[in-house]
């Protein structure tokens, strides 16, 4: 009985390692929600280009990360 026991055991502990086997680790996916408008942008700027007048971007999710977006009433808009 004992030796039966033990072979349950082994087998259940291999089982458990097949399962762990095919995933490994979770992947963990994350997702950015980008509103669905525009500003009334003129330009954009970044740092790495100066002053050089880009072309705009409708809002801060779709422009490069550092970046400022110059709208057309004079204010500007730093996306982070």
């Amino acid at each position: 009985m004992p030796r039966s026991n033990a072979c349950c055991l082994v087998l259940l502990l291999l089982c458990g390692a097949v399962l762990l086997e095919m995933n490994p680790r979770m992947t963990v996916i994350s997702a950015v929600a980008c509103p669905q408008y525009c500003l009334d942008v003129d330009y954009m700027t970044r740092p790495s280009t100066g002053d050089e007048k880009l072309s705009p971007k409708c809002n801060c999710c779709l422009a490069p990360k550092g970046c400022t977006l110059h709208l057309a009433d004079g204010t500007s808009v730093s996306c982070h």
